[in-house]
């Protein structure tokens, strides 16, 4: 069975955690607090209620550093903020609330499928009743789906393009976290912009350095309107990130979404992707 959340991925059979398709390493205490989190989304999980599912009853090891310790792996790997939260909520001395939408994905099992073939077989007259049911749906499918491509947000006016958040601070350990930005903020603008808005974060002109851009040249290749730009910057001991939202071809300021920090306190990609495509879809 697969919950999907945002652009993650967690496998609950094998508690593997994807983003993007790729593997996201977690231990196996934090992937099994994950997992009790989801399973009971949008409610609180209370600290005991996670020791006995995880570390039973007649444990005695030292359970609240154990905990807090898988609680931050997981915030880590999910590059979320307890200040901030996007996925996992601190109650203090409480516990903890997913407060992400998770929606669940799975085929049903081998097993299932037999025994249900098994029965239809013993019921040849309830088959000969669905097919021709099953033929009446099997159109409707094909309607809805026609009639949802129809309604699908098309045209520069609906399109908007996501560069690359460029590293200005001159230092490489901000270029993973301008990467995160990047790909938090597509998915997050794919998810709240759905039905109002396409998104496209993965052209090749989109990935381009920020001195080899032609933003009427790419708002032109991919039918974009809008064009998101980003950077991160270093000043003195603080650090900067900018994100602009412009409209083409005229290469209009519409908004700008301004957040400045220590290094220690810069809030972490998930986070500020949520706070930029608040900002950005409220102006559009």
């Amino acid at each position: 069975m697969k919950e999907i959340f945002g652009p993650f991925i967690f496998e609950t059979t094998t508690r593997e955690l994807r983003r993007d398709g790729e593997i996201v390493k977690l231990q196996s205490q934090p992937a099994q607090v994950l997992a009790v989190l989801i399973e009971h989304a949008g409610e609180i999980v209370t600290r005991d209620a996670l020791r006995a599912a995880i570390w039973g009853d007649d444990t005695f090891v030292d359970f609240d550093k154990g905990l807090n310790f898988a609680i931050a792996q997981v915030r880590t790997a999910l590059g979320d903020s307890a200040d901030a939260p996007t996925y996992v909520r601190t109650f203090p001395k409480r516990g903890y609330q997913f407060i992400a939408a998770v929606e669940t994905s799975g085929a049903e099992s081998q097993p299932a499928l037999a025994l249900r073939h098994a029965q239809d077989e013993r019921r040849p007259g309830l088959r000969r009743t669905l097919i021709p049911l099953s033929a009446t749906l099997a159109l409707l499918i094909i309607g809805a789906v026609v009639l949802g491509y129809a309604r699908r947000p098309s045209g520069p006016a609906h399109t908007i393009a996501v560069a690359k958040f460029d590293n200005q601070t001159g230092l490489a350990d901000y270029d993973r976290y301008a990467q995160d930005l990047t790909d938090a903020l597509v998915a997050e603008l794919t998810v709240s912009g759905t039905g109002r808005f396409a998104i496209i974060g993965n052209a090749a002109a989109l990935r381009a350095p920020r001195d080899q851009r032609d933003l009427v040249a790419i708002g032109d290749s991919l039918k974009a309107g809008y064009i998101v730009l980003g950077q991160v910057q270093r000043e003195g001991e603080r650090v900067r990130v900018l994100a602009h939202l412009i409209r083409l071809p005229e290469q209009k300021h519409l908004w700008v979404t301004r957040v400045e920090a220590a290094p220690s306190e810069l809030v972490p990609p998930a986070g500020l992707a949520q706070r930029i495509s608040t900002e950005f879809l409220g102006k559009l």
